[in-house]
């Protein structure tokens, strides 16, 4: 069956659903508001909310351990931001790890884990790693449990994942701090859906899907979770919104929330994470679970964190939900510049670690100089790696393109560009001398290009760099032979002759991460430290298990399918790897 077709199919079940629950009749009361009982209109052991790897595999999960369950989608398709994906999920000591013998034991895995979150407080020879217990224990929760839930998913038939290679015969996908000493199996640990089966981030769901709906497991979309119902002190349920229809929902095991973070609520992000010009996430990340958590008296973790990447600014601003980001910038003579003309970033390092850069407060000039960023590149660049986004194939396909015979050109027809942008993004000034600085730093770069070596930023240094360019810097066919025999695959001297190409760059997300904290058996915590009965959560609406670092690609849905088998194995009253 076709995606497309699939999609209908589930669409049609989902509907067929909704009459059922609207043929049982609206409850008369909330328990929580009016003091009276509920008359539930479904009655199920376990909800799970959302429909991403987060939610599907705690549902997948719950259903395999014996419990009902019923999975709410507010979307009209199931899916969420994990359809968009690509599917990857980062997993230490996996099963392709093992089965080739390569040794990922858990005290250097979680070294790794621990100072790449928490850099500041990371001590290797303290307890927990410099680490406060519950955020230790959570680390711990997903190397523990992380290689039990995918090895589970792969046994029972509800996911065909395999070892993440790169193209081109490169290997196992490395780490994103691959040559930090704390980490001692820098590749392997990223897997994902069989491409020979159904790859990508829209198969590893469907197959989840398929599961469920092949053993009686209730899947409906088109329903939008709206409060929850307590019962004294625990979470009993859930009050849904379908179509013009109020539903109440029992679950008598526990409420699993994976519905997302809130890239998409304009709100929530402008009060905690900066700005997000656009993101990758589901349209409807819009952060819901993180106010009925917040009416509920959760424990909020760091709300300002999230999954960053770039954008082209001027794609986002017609449609804040991106179809692509610039995940690791393509080409080789090509550089990211602020208003100042300079360089600021290692524009190979990965998409998470790279946007932050954006927001380096300037004290003396009490400004945001990496507020946008300017990718430079030559002709060259589009000749030899053209179609790799955001290079174009065809310089007129971009209307986003902005170009100049001269380096000094190029810099007078980016202001001119942001002037125009003005009533929409503010007043951006490029510094006056930005044209005669640019050309100094490109001067400086082609040094670097010829050495080899870029002692400003160490770019190409890393495997993270140099292995991800068979995914994200291929040449076109026939343009093959303009990178070989290169000292540095990822640099390259700009040409001396124009025309030369910028594209203005500005932060966003793949979603955000930060939302109501849980412990290490997915249980979201109260303002009093202590579990709210009844209710779980995982992946994006909570707050990261690993803060603001993403270990390497499949950063996002590792946790996610890890900490949904936690959730429903705690929900349903199973025992987890502690």
């Amino acid at each position: 069956m076709n995606v497309d077709a699939k999609r209908r199919h589930l669409l049609g079940g989902s509907l067929a659903g909704a009459a059922m629950l609207g043929g049982m009749g609206a409850a008369q009361a909330q328990a929580e508001r009016k003091g009276a009982p509920v008359r539930w209109d479904m009655e199920t052991d376990i909800v799970v909310v959302g429909s991403g790897a987060a939610a599907c595999s705690a549902a997948v999960t719950a259903v395999d351990l014996g419990s009902k369950v019923v999975l709410l989608e507010k979307a009209p398709i199931f899916g969420g931001t994990t359809r968009r994906s690509g599917g990857v999920a980062w997993i230490p000591n996996n099963f392709s790890m093992q089965a080739q013998g390569v040794q990922d034991p858990e005290a250097d895995c979680l070294r790794y884990m621990c100072r790449y979150a928490y850099p500041a407080r990371y001590r290797k020879d303290s307890p927990n790693y410099g680490l406060e217990a519950p955020e230790f224990e959570l680390l711990q929760a997903w190397y523990r449990n992380g290689a039990p839930a995918v090895a589970r998913l792969n046994a029972i038939g509800a996911a065909n994942l395999v070892r993440f290679d790169l193209p081109g015969g490169v290997g196992p996908s490395p780490d994103y701090a691959a040559t930090l000493p704390e980490n001692k199996a820098p590749k392997g640990r990223a897997v994902w859906p069989d491409p020979k089966v159904a790859g990508r981030g829209s198969g590893m769901v469907d197959q989840m899907v398929a599961w469920l709906e092949k053993r009686g497991a209730t899947l409906l979309a088109g329903h939008r979770v709206m409060n929850l119902v307590r019962q004294g002190e625990r979470v009993a349920g859930v009050e849904v919104k379908a179509g013009d229809k109020t539903l109440f929902v029992r679950a008598k095991k526990g409420v699993i929330f994976g519905s997302g973070g809130f890239a998409h609520n304009a709100e929530l992000t402008a009060r905690h994470t900066g700005p997000v010009y656009g993101s990758c996430a589901s349209p409807g990340a819009t952060g819901d679970f993180l106010v009925m958590a917040a009416a509920a008296g959760a424990r909020m973790g760091d709300l300002g964190t999230a999954w960053r990447t770039q954008v082209v600014l001027e794609e986002a601003l017609v449609n804040p939900s991106v179809g692509t980001a610039i995940n690791i910038p393509p080409g080789d003579a090509m550089i990211l510049v602020n208003k100042h003309g300079r360089r600021v970033v290692n524009e190979k390092r990965n998409y998470n670690d790279r946007t932050r850069v954006h927001f380096d407060w300037d004290p003396v000039r009490a400004e945001y100089a990496n507020q946008f960023l300017f990718m430079v590149f030559d002709q060259r660049g589009i000749d030899v790696y053209g179609g790799s986004f955001p290079f174009p194939q065809d310089v007129r396909e971009s209307p986003h393109l902005i170009q100049g015979a001269t380096l000094a050109e190029l810099g007078a027809n980016i202001q001119a560009r942001l002037d125009k942008l003005a009533p929409r993004i503010g007043e951006v000034r490029l510094n006056e001398a930005f044209g005669s600085q640019l050309g100094q730093t490109v001067e400086r770069f082609n040094g670097f290009a010829r050495a080899g070596r870029d002692d400003d930023f160490q770019r190409g240094r890393d495997p993270a760099e140099t292995d991800w360019l068979a995914y994200f810097s291929r040449p076109q066919k026939g343009q093959e032979s303009k990178v070989a025999g290169m000292a540095n695959r990822t640099l390259h001297p700009f040409t001396a002759q124009g025309p030369y190409y910028a594209v203005i760059v500005a932060p966003g997300a793949l979603d955000t991460n930060g939302g109501p904290q849980i412990n290490a058996r997915a249980e979201v915590l109260g303002n009093d430290g202590k579990p709210i009965a009844g209710l779980y959560g995982a992946g994006n609406c909570i707050a990261s298990p690993s803060r603001a670092a993403y270990y390497g690609a499949g950063g996002t849905i590792g946790p996610a399918l890890t900490f949904g088998y936690i959730a429903a194995r705690s929900a349903h009253g199973a025992t987890t790897a502690a």
